[in-house]
């Protein structure tokens, strides 16, 4: 493997970093659950490079079903507590320090089923616009709406989302 093409062709380097302070609010609150969600860099800021988000679920259970990707992959970092995390054939009880890869079309899934609060970094590569579909759900589970299977299926398909 070699490096990929320079995407940058200054000479001097510029000063454009960006620092998110860990004391900003959360950028979405799933409720019932109390889920927040930090956009800590999204593909629009990184240039489409990826897509970075701190996951902080409450003590109530809940995640992900087991699901694929077909132009994204998904990395998961637990950070703290336990998160079940699922590779397609096995559900694991991760905890702080364990990684979770999945490249493109590789079935996964996650869920805090702790009773405790568990905090982890989730990772999109290529970064896709995920945030449209966080706020989706958020203000599904909000406002306690009902979808139909069409409606969810088309839901799902038009954020990369496949249901296994």
């Amino acid at each position: 493997m070699s490096y990929p093409p320079a995407r940058y062709l200054g000479e001097s380097g510029e000063s454009t970093g960006v620092l998110r302070p860990a004391v900003q609010e959360p950028d979405l609150v799933m409720s019932p659950g109390g889920t927040q969600v930090h956009y800590l860099s999204t593909g629009a800021s990184t240039n489409g490079a990826f897509g970075l988000y701190r996951w902080e679920m409450g003590p109530k259970p809940g995640g992900a079903s087991p699901h694929f990707h077909r132009g994204m992959t998904e990395s998961f970092y637990v950070l703290s507590g336990s998160v079940r995390l699922y590779n397609g054939v096995t559900w694991t009880d991760g905890t702080p320090g364990d990684f979770l890869y999945v490249p493109e079309g590789g079935i996964h899934a996650f869920s805090n089923e702790s009773g405790q609060p568990a905090t982890m970094l989730i990772l999109f590569t290529p970064g896709a616009p995920r945030e449209a579909y966080f706020e989706a759900l958020a203000d599904i589970r909000t406002n306690d709406r009902q979808l139909s299977d069409e409606e969810w299926t088309e839901l799902f398909r038009r954020h990369d989302q496949f249901m296994v």
